[in-house]
């Protein structure tokens, strides 16, 4: 993969920063150098290896799912939206 002047306008406008043409040259580089390391990890063969740890032993402790009606909790929450009527948040309207 490349990292080119469109990539880097792409990634700008994803993240909602303004990147300063001096910095484009250097953040080109410094990506390709990260893209580069990625790709030389996807060559390592690690299938012979085995896990040094794993998530799934042991589980994950869950509690039951209880619902709770907490209208105290409730109205605290809604007392810091701009907008609400009826225990629900008043939101703009945005699909017609």
């Amino acid at each position: 993969m490349t990292v080119d002047d469109k990539l880097i306008e792409k990634l700008a406008k994803l993240s909602s920063l303004e990147i300063s043409d001096e910095k484009k040259e250097s953040l080109k580089a410094e990506l390709g150098d990260i893209i580069n390391f990625v790709e030389n990890l996807n060559e390592i063969d690690v299938s012979n290896i085995e896990a040094t740890f794993s998530t799934i032993e042991g589980g994950t402790p869950l509690r039951e799912d209880e619902p709770v009606q907490d209208l105290e909790r409730a109205k605290a929450i809604l007392a810091n939206a701009p907008k609400s009527e009826d225990g629900y948040f008043i939101v703009p309207k945005i699909i017609e």
